[in-house]
């Protein structure tokens, strides 16, 4: 079934040091990358390498950026025709610290992602509408992804939203009634709940106050320390897996792709949540943001040694 992902679309500068800079500290790195990235972006590519229908719905800039992320995305079989180029704003860009611990810290510039509004998704009404999925995150404006998801619900389908980066105050009452499925990591669980999971029983009190606020089921991740999930059906609790990590940066967009393929394929959550904590897992293998999203045949291949 079809997987819609409406959400940023950047390029990305990855700087690689053995740690991360303190405040007011320069340091020596030992090299960098430049690569297509943005949460909207990333999700798609790891979506599209599992093999689902995907579509792509967002803005770059009439600018050498943007022709490169539309080159990227269309040689990784994502297709581009709701990708709005906006001549009044420059493409996105982030710019990513990984540390020998593959641990991350990101500065994101917007650009033509934040002038995203009502338009993109009358454009891509089509696609949206015929959705079985719907991958939403936080690096575009809040009303028009709503806007998006109230679509795609009217017509059958479900909302994931990534609710990074989150909102200092959290959501308005009645904003998460409007999402299916949240999957916040554990800073931005503090942010929307008041909680800092750092353990299944904390992330099983943080997801009930999410549920609480409206939406249908809550995934919590816990990064190197598992996933937590919960709906009015089903919870529990997904160990980590044992891969060799070197970078971060694009994993819990790996994660949220394959969920969306996973629950498209009719998964219950738990399975779904098995699958994409295997993709998340994988991304951290490699290097890079887009680039890092795992195969099927690898994702498959994890599962079966674990």
């Amino acid at each position: 079934m079809p997987i819609a992902v409406f959400g940023s679309i950047n390029i990305d500068l990855t700087t690689y040091a053995d740690r991360l800079p303190r405040p007011g500290e320069t340091l020596h790195g030992e090299r960098y990358a430049l690569g297509l990235g943005g949460k909207g972006c990333n999700q798609a590519v790891a979506a599209r390498r599992l093999g689902a229908v995907t579509t792509l719905i967002g803005r770059i800039g009439e600018d050498e950026f943007g022709a490169r992320a539309r080159a990227e995305l269309a040689a990784m079989g994502v297709p581009t025709r709701d990708i709005f180029q906006d001549p009044d704003s420059d493409t996105g860009i982030a710019v990513i610290g990984v540390d020998s611990t593959a641990q991350n810290c990101i500065t994101v510039i917007g650009g033509a992602n934040m002038a995203i509004d009502g338009s993109d998704v009358a454009r891509a009404a089509e696609r949206l509408a015929a959705a079985d999925i719907l991958l939403l995150q936080m690096e575009i404006p809040l009303e028009p992804a709503l806007m998006a998801a109230d679509l795609v619900r009217q017509s059958g389908g479900r909302v994931i939203l990534d609710p990074a980066p989150a909102p200092a105050n959290g959501y308005a009452p009645g904003v998460l009634a409007r999402i299916d499925v949240i999957t916040p990591n554990e800073t931005e669980t503090e942010l929307l709940t008041g909680l800092k999971p750092t353990n299944a029983k904390e992330a099983a009190q943080a997801a009930a106050k999410l549920r609480e606020q409206g939406v249908a089921a809550a995934v919590v991740k816990l990064g190197a320390s598992g996933v937590y999930f919960q709906d009015a059906e089903s919870e529990g609790f997904v160990e980590p897996f044992k891969v060799d990590s070197i970078d971060s940066v694009a994993a819990g967009d790996c994660f949220n792709g394959g969920l969306a393929t996973a629950l498209s394929e009719g998964r219950p959550l738990a399975e779904a949540v098995h699958f994409a904590a295997a993709c998340g897992a994988l991304s951290t293998t490699k290097r890079g943001a887009s680039a890092s999203a795992p195969t099927r045949e690898e994702v498959e291949d994890l599962l079966a040694r674990s």
